[in-house]
């Protein structure tokens, strides 16, 4: 605009860190959150508070000030598989990471200092965000209002990729061209996400009566799939058509034609650049090309290294401090990763994970009357199949730029079932948290 304003925007950003953090101390926790939603994906805006105090823990600094707040004036947690797993798991990999040292393949996680220990603490914010969200969402109002501000902050992160992305000429693919956008990290991890909020909103907009709202959502379903498009990572377009799937057998089985159609069609009806990505899976003489061989050879790698220590791993976070192919720092598969860093133990606490996840958002989506509540439902179930398909093709897991928002819808599905037990009249009272039932009435008023 040409006023010289956005010059400030990173420092009023970053001051209002502070301010959300004194106010969720105040008794406002639910604000904190309300305000940390849009910069979670948002990682270069918040790479500009690295020029400010503290400026690289104001985001882990808020989310403790609403926990510290939400405790403090008597918020609790509601009941959840997941919390417990959540911790046992955080636990473990700590462990883990000390057998990596005793193993000599990575040093003592004990400070900031330490790579391992930075990617243990970076990764433990999404729990904290998790329980955060379940802990001050106490009723159908804060409900709305989280996915309000998550379809807002999806947009914003879809205006910042196809501005960057679509300035470019796409007659053929360039893998020079293609963008990072403003999660910070690269195309296929900004796919992962986009992958994620398309299946979400298309899930929830199902369920909306009022025909501007469900315009809205399909609205930004269209928007995020075209940028989920132009990210040219095949993973999410594998993501994408599972999760269709799922919603075409669960909720609109016309989608399976459509889905039908587009096997037959997709050539023609994609963007040139878009076919031309897909089909360098494999070249003339039918063998894979380099990026999906340099996968293959990884993998191959990293079976060696699982079967050397298949019970507890080679230590959480030790992988990328190894010597691999091309010296690439990931597996490329979240689940190898896993397998290798922290054995069959860590694989199956991750795979009970995902499970109470999709249970959890499918017990909202089949119990619930509320069709706020079943479209969360829907939802949640819809992007954590679409997460667990992109976790095949690289970690888009321990990012918090990925999956922060999509943990915040979990936390506020977790709270949507327990407002459901709360209202429902075979409940006895006594068995009902006051506060809670007090939260729930003014939804169905």
């Amino acid at each position: 605009m040409g006023t010289g304003i956005g010059h400030y925007i990173p420092l009023i950003a970053y001051l209002g860190f502070w301010v959300m953090s004194l106010w969720s101390l105040a008794g406002k926790p639910l604000y904190g959150l309300y305000y940390m939603i849009p910069f979670l994906p948002y990682r270069t805006m918040r790479d500009h508070f690295l020029d400010y105090p503290l400026g690289g823990n104001v985001l882990t600094i808020l989310i403790v000030a609403v926990l510290i707040g939400g405790l403090i004036y008597g918020k609790h947690l509601p009941k959840s598989k997941l919390y417990v797993i959540w911790f046992v798991f955080g636990v473990y990999l700590y462990m883990s990471m000390w057998l990596g040292t005793m193993l000599g393949n990575a040093p003592a996680p004990l400070w900031l200092s330490d790579i391992n220990f930075v990617t243990w603490k970076d990764y433990m914010l999404i729990p904290l965000i998790f329980a955060a969200t379940g802990m001050v969402v106490e009723d159908r109002k804060a409900a709305r209002t989280v996915i309000l501000l998550t379809g807002i902050s999806v947009l914003f992160i879809d205006r910042s990729f196809l501005m960057e992305s679509l300035s470019r000429s796409w007659t053929n693919f360039d893998e020079s061209k293609r963008s990072g956008g403003p999660l910070g990290y690269g195309s296929n991890q900004t796919a992962a996400f986009f992958a994620q909020f398309v299946m979400f909103f298309w899930g929830f907009g199902q369920f909306m009566k009022r025909i501007k709202v469900k315009l809205l959502c399909y609205s930004l379903v269209g928007i995020t799939t075209v940028a989920t498009l132009y990210t040219f990572s095949r993973g999410s377009y594998a993501a994408l058509l599972v999760a269709v799937l799922a919603l075409a057998i669960l909720k609109d089985r016309k989608l399976l034609v459509f889905l039908l159609v587009f096997i037959f069609t997709w050539q023609v009806v994609l963007p040139t650049a878009v076919t031309q990505r897909v089909n360098m899976t494999q070249g003339q003489n039918g063998q894979l090309e380099d990026s999906a061989q340099e996968r293959v050879n990884l993998w191959t790698a990293a079976q060696d290294e699982f079967f050397s220590s298949p019970i507890v791993g080679m230590g959480y976070a030790t992988f990328q401090l190894g010597q691999h192919t091309d010296n690439l720092k990931d597996t490329h598969n979240w689940y190898v990763k896993v397998a290798v860093e922290t054995g069959l133990i860590g694989l199956a606490m991750a795979a009970l994970m995902l499970q109470q996840m999709l249970a959890l958002g499918y017990r909202v989506f089949k119990k619930a009357d509320d069709p706020l509540y079943k479209g969360l439902g829907l939802g949640v179930f819809l992007a954590v199949i679409a997460c667990i398909v992109a976790n095949c093709f690289g970690d888009r897991w321990t990012y918090l730029e990925i999956t922060g928002l999509l943990w915040v819808l979990v936390g506020v599905a977790v709270r949507a079932e327990y407002l459901m037990v709360s209202d429902s009249p075979h409940v006895p009272v006594d068995e009902v948290d006051a506060t809670a039932t007090l939260a729930a009435h003014p939804a169905y008023r």
